[in-house]
């Protein structure tokens, strides 16, 4: 009878048992997907940036674009940055206004072309003698003070922030007629930058042409240039502007080109501090790659470039270059302070290279 009394019992007891463990494991079940349906964090939107630079699109890949792309991959699905070349979206002359709207996000450019009203923006681009090869212009930059008369000058305009600068390559005139004299600058009508444009209309009788980057090579078949005075042998077959020049005149008019990274200030203080550093980080990348690009390419298409007829203008006579650099430093020292810390820098350094000898200075 013990038996019989306790059997029963025992049986209800472990059917409980079972309902309670089903119970328990549905209700565990429903509250760990609810709960990993809660905690599953929303998907961030991507940020996307347009970027404009100065250079056409055989070479915006070479000046950028390349860094872009590895930025893209590496910013893993948060950032990306959209590539557009020389007046795709607003034309040169007017980036910077666009920049400052947030049309734009970034762009690369000389200060000055863009439109830049800083006060520092004419010694951008080819400013005469500041650099006889592109590494010096690096330096003036990073060891000679003009990265914080940068900084300063462009943190009192509102809207744009000046990240860092950059060389790029000589400029040398590549043209349709032989240039082996300095009276044979005379008159010929030049595709130019802005300043560079009005040194070379002082100081040879150079007739400065400024037009879009694509119409160029038109221009130069047509006769309506005689020449472009823009770029070295680099660009000049990258660009297949020697494809249409037969002469090229190894006198450098500069020996490297400035340019800058520039960004819309609230674009810019929306990036995370990580995505920050990575666009730094890219642009000092950039900055590396180009300059052994350029170095790479002046001595091959010298050497190896069968599309133009090289010539030089004798010593004696390519004195302006220097003669004129000094009374352009002089002047423009008296702009501003600002631009007398500048040209300071600029005379400083080049007193260092002349000291130092070469491979500072031309000469053996």
């Amino acid at each position: 009878m013990k038996k019989n009394l306790f059997k029963r019992p025992l049986v209800l007891g472990l059917t409980a048992l079972v309902v309670m463990a089903s119970i328990v494991f549905i209700s565990c079940g429903q509250k760990a997907e609810t709960g990993g349906t809660a905690q599953a964090a929303p998907k961030k939107k991507m940020i996307k940036w347009r970027l404009q630079t100065y250079a056409g699109p055989s070479m915006n890949d070479e000046i950028f674009g390349n860094k872009v792309k590895e930025f893209n991959k590496i910013a893993n699905g948060e950032m990306e940055i959209e590539l557009y070349g020389a007046d795709q979206l607003v034309p040169q002359g007017e980036m910077f206004n666009a920049l400052q709207k947030g049309t734009l996000d970034m762009v690369v450019s000389d200060d000055e072309s863009m439109g830049s009203p800083a006060d520092v923006a004419i010694f951008s681009a080819y400013f005469p003698a500041a650099g006889r090869i592109g590494l010096d212009i690096d330096v003036l930059w990073n060891r000679y003070g003009l990265n914080e008369i940068w900084k300063e000058a462009y943190d009192e305009i509102p809207g744009v922030t000046w990240l860092a600068q950059g060389s790029w390559d000589p400029c040398l005139i590549a043209s349709n007629k032989p240039i082996r004299h300095v009276k044979d600058l005379k008159g010929l009508r030049l595709f130019t930058s802005l300043f560079n444009g009005k040194f070379l209309e002082e100081t040879y009788g150079v007739v400065p042409v400024v037009m879009p980057v694509e119409d160029v090579q038109m221009a130069l078949q047509t006769g309506m240039l005689d020449g472009v005075s823009w770029s070295g042998a680099t660009e000049l077959y990258t660009t297949g502007v020697a494809d249409v020049c037969k002469y090229l005149l190894t006198n450098p008019i500069s020996g490297a080109w400035s340019g800058g990274f520039f960004v819309n200030t609230k674009s810019w203080k929306a990036l995370p501090d990580h995505l920050q550093r990575l666009l730094m980080m890219t642009i000092q990348a950039s900055n590396y790659y180009r300059l052994n690009w350029y170095w790479w390419g002046e001595a091959k298409y010298r050497t190896s470039g069968d599309k133009m007829e090289l010539t030089s203008i004798p010593a004696n006579e390519w004195t302006g270059v220097d003669k004129q650099a000094e009374k352009y430093w002089d002047t423009l020292s008296k702009k501003s302070p600002r631009s007398a810390r500048v040209i300071a820098a600029f005379k400083k350094y080049a007193a260092v290279r002349a000291k130092a000898g070469p491979p500072y200075t031309c000469g053996k």
